[in-house]
């Protein structure tokens, strides 16, 4: 992988099928992708042995496997509270497995590392939640450490000095973070460039996102194609230089009728950028 290779998040394409996305990323000379969340039945050995078949015929090199859960909503902020990550009492067992379950698989793959949304970290850390989590990330970092692997943190849901409290707090050597500048406003949290010099030493990986602030308390901004948001991606590509992160840039488009078209926008302007 070539420093600030140019990657996209393999269901950013819109199809639903890895087997095709995959193929259609070789079409567009994308050489590093993000496997994306996928039910807990396809995590068979089998379908191991083929995605990792199937990459490799591509050229596409895997930067991380991004793991969710079954009843997970980002709807809206409350939703994302809710139902997101391990900090939901009743489904915390039930979770930590399905991830166990998706590093092994991972593994087989030849994933490097796993990455996920955790759910909202409490501010206050005499919180019991935050106690739990602590406790479920040390586990769960473990397991991919046992492997070889990483386990990357994705940003939105707090802030770069919550965020680096936290990985301070876990005191695990394979945790790292995968910046989504988008999220930090799209979740209103944090401004992307000022975040991504605190906490750039800890990124493995980034997700280029776009996206527009917040209009009302409590509910979530708007996801635009890459160039078209708040990000100011010109002075965020300056940060990361800045910083010296040489891992990916991913390329994530979660809305949109033309994903493919504004996937195409976004890796122009990051190539000009670089």
């Amino acid at each position: 992988m070539q420093p600030l290779e140019i990657g996209v998040f393999l269901c950013s394409t819109g199809i639903e099928d890895p087997f095709e996305s995959i193929k259609k990323l070789h079409e567009l000379g994308i050489k590093v992708t993000q496997f994306p969340p996928i039910s807990p039945e396809f995590y068979t050995a089998g379908n191991a042995a083929k995605v990792k078949a199937a990459l490799a015929e591509a050229g596409i090199e895997p930067a991380a496997m991004f793991v969710g859960f079954p009843g997970e909503s980002y709807a809206s902020m409350q939703a994302v509270a809710e139902t997101v990550g391990f900090v939901i009492p009743d489904k915390v067992e039930e979770r930590v497995e399905i991830a166990k379950e998706a590093i092994e698989w991972g593994s087989q793959a030849g994933m490097p590392g796993i990455a996920m949304h955790i759910g909202f970290v409490p501010h206050d850390t005499g919180d019991p939640v935050y106690g739990m989590l602590i406790g479920i990330m040390r586990d769960v970092a473990d397991a991919c450490k046992a492997r070889g692997m990483y386990f990357a943190l994705e940003t939105g849901q707090e802030s770069a000095e919550e965020l680096l409290s936290f990985l301070t707090a876990l005191e695990r050597d394979n945790v790292f973070i995968n910046f989504d500048p988008a999220n930090l406003i799209l979740y209103g949290k944090d401004k992307p460039v000022e975040a991504f010099k605190a906490v750039g030493h800890k990124v493995i990986s980034i997700h280029c996102k776009d996206g527009i602030w917040p209009t009302e308390a409590g509910q979530l901004g708007s996801e635009v194609p890459l160039g078209e948001g708040q990000v100011n991606f010109p002075a965020f590509i300056a940060a990361v230089k800045e910083v010296g992160f040489i891992g990916p840039l991913v390329i994530e488009r979660e809305a949109g009728d033309n994903r493919i078209g504004d996937i195409l926008q976004g890796k122009a302007l990051l190539e000009s950028l670089r």
